[in-house]
């Protein structure tokens, strides 16, 4: 939940999503679900030469499991603030395993 939470902040501003397929697209970020899909608005193809029949689209939804990577803008990212909520995600005991149950 931590990445879902943390991509929630990041609403309205400018994002580049890399698919697995290579296609790189530049968009404003609309809405993100607990499945990491993830809409744009106002999207630009980052290499228009390769993929010119996605020159006339300007919204797209996004399949979280086809996503590579989210380059987010340098500004928009408070990593204390991250680090921080990492640190307490991995502190909170895991529903998985039973707390008699040791781990080696």
């Amino acid at each position: 939940m931590l990445f879902y939470s943390f991509f929630k902040t990041l609403v309205d501003q400018e994002v580049t999503v890399e698919l697995k397929n290579d296609l790189a697209i530049t968009g404003v970020l609309k809405s993100v679900d607990q499945f990491l899909n993830i809409k744009l608005d106002n999207i630009q193809v980052v290499d228009e030469e390769r993929y010119p029949h996605m020159v006339s689209v300007k919204n797209c939804f996004i399949r979280g499991s086809v996503v590579r990577y989210v380059k987010l803008p340098v500004h928009a990212v408070d990593t204390a603030l991250l680090q921080d909520a990492a640190r307490r995600e991995a502190a909170q005991p895991s529903t998985a395993q039973p707390s008699n149950v040791k781990v080696k």
